[in-house]
């Protein structure tokens, strides 16, 4: 007699939030990470970020930045089905083309390269998952 394990099929919006919590996480660790090189620590120490001035305009742009993949957790949970389809991919393929944006205009060390291409790649299947969103008829 063979055991088979059991292989429960997953909702998407279940995937979705787990991809989304993904980002999050990423996002967190690589800039803990960060903070681990003398280089960002000292230019955070001086009200810099890859040389951009520490503003209160630019700080809360990096909130709003960081809340996204946050508030997708729920989202992706409790939209219906076409308003969370369309978010997913509207969303996903936006914050692909950042993290594609800013890894190109700076010098990334092999950690950053590291977490952007993860990034890309959990972005990238939201944004397939969310596309490929099953159908029923009716």
């Amino acid at each position: 007699m063979t055991t088979r394990l059991e292989d429960v099929k997953i909702n998407v919006k279940i995937k979705l939030a787990g991809l989304w919590a993904t980002v999050m996480f990423l996002y967190i660790y690589a800039d803990i990470v960060a903070f681990y090189t003398q280089e960002h620590l000292e230019s955070v120490l001086a009200g810099e970020v890859a040389g951009m001035q520490m503003t209160p305009i630019f700080l809360l742009m990096m909130m709003i930045l960081m809340t996204i993949p946050s508030l997708m957790v729920f989202l992706s949970l409790t939209l219906k089905a076409k308003a969370n389809r369309w978010a997913n991919i509207i969303i996903g393929i936006l914050l692909t083309c950042l993290a594609l944006f800013i890894a190109f205009i700076g010098e990334m060390l092999a950690f950053g390269i590291f977490a952007t291409i993860v990034e890309v790649v959990v972005l990238s299947l939201i944004v397939w998952h969310a596309w490929k969103w099953p159908t029923q008829e009716g």
